[in-house]
Formats: structure tokens, C-alpha cells, sequence
């Protein structure tokens, strides 16, 4: 996996969890995980397809799932994950991977995306055959991971 790459990932993350959420996630060491790797209970998969091909997961537990979409609503309560707010989550995902697809383009590489998938649940575990780097995401008590299965 190449870091230009990873890195339009990342930037892309950093940027629109910024913009829309105003909550500046900074980006701590990125790691490789071991198959099956366990993700929080608040899971967005968008897969990747073209010259480059797999898929991105975001992972946050519930309470920063609530305070992001919080603040993508203005600051308006969230008590609990509602159509809305999933609907929210959603789109954040869609809108990360959307400027991932526009900066890999940058760089000459081609990918489109697919509808994101919104899970919740509890003891989450996921596997398959790529490499999987995850990049975890900061702002004071909240974490966010960024898992990004794929291959050339």
C-alpha cells in the first residue's frame, strides 16, 4: 500500500470531519492490524472500486458517533442514534470518501465509490485477504478509526 495513498485517506478524514464537525480529530501513528480486527459498535463501510479496489471503515463507539453528528448539526442535542443521525453518519462517510476519490484522481489514480453502510452493534469483528492499515483518530476523549482494507 502505497502512502500517497493512505495519505489521501487520511487528509480527506481530517478535513471533512473538521469542516462539518468543527471538532479538530488530530491523526495519531497509523499501525497495521491482524485479521479478524475488532471495530467499535458504530461502523461506516464505503467500498472502493477501479484502479484500486476494497474498502474503508470508520469505527467510533456511540457516544462520539452522538457528539459527531451533534456538531454536524449545530450543536443540537443527540440522545440517541435516530434515522436522522444515521443519516448523518452516513453522509459523512460518502463526503470523506468522496474527496479520498477526488485526491487520488489528483495523483492519478481512479477509483469510485459505493454507497456507504451504516452497522451498529456489539463484539463487531471483521476479516478478509488485504492488508489492513488502521489510522486512529483523535479529539479529547473521542477515537475514531480509520481501517482501510485494499489492493492495487
Amino acid at each position: 500500500m502505497k502512502a500517497e495513498y493512505i495519505n489521501s485517506f487520511i487528509k480527506a478524514s481530517k478535513d471533512v470531519l473538521t469542516q462539518m464537525t468543527t471538532m479538530d480529530f488530530q491523526v495519531e501513528k497509523p499501525y497495521l492490524k491482524e485479521n479478524p480486527i475488532n471495530v467499535s459498535n458504530v461502523i461506516i463501510i464505503v467500498g472502493i472500486t477501479g484502479e484500486i479496489r476494497g474498502q474503508v471503515v470508520f469505527s467510533m463507539n456511540e457516544i462520539t458517533a452522538k457528539q459527531v453528528v451533534s456538531n454536524m448539526m449545530g450543536g443540537m442535542p443527540v440522545d440517541e442514534l435516530n434515522d436522522i443521525s444515521k443519516s448523518a453518519l452516513s453522509e459523512l462517510g460518502n463526503m470523506i470518501m468522496g474527496n479520498s476519490a477526488t485526491l487520488l484522481f489528483n495523483i492519478g489514480k481512479n477509483i469510485d465509490i459505493t454507497p456507504p453502510t451504516l452497522m451498529i452493534g456489539q463484539n463487531v469483528s471483521m476479516s478478509g485477504q488485504m492488508t489492513t492499515v488502521c489510522i486512529p483518530l483523535t479529539y479529547n476523549e473521542h477515537h475514531i478509526e480509520l481501517d482501510i482494507f485494499m489492493k492495487e
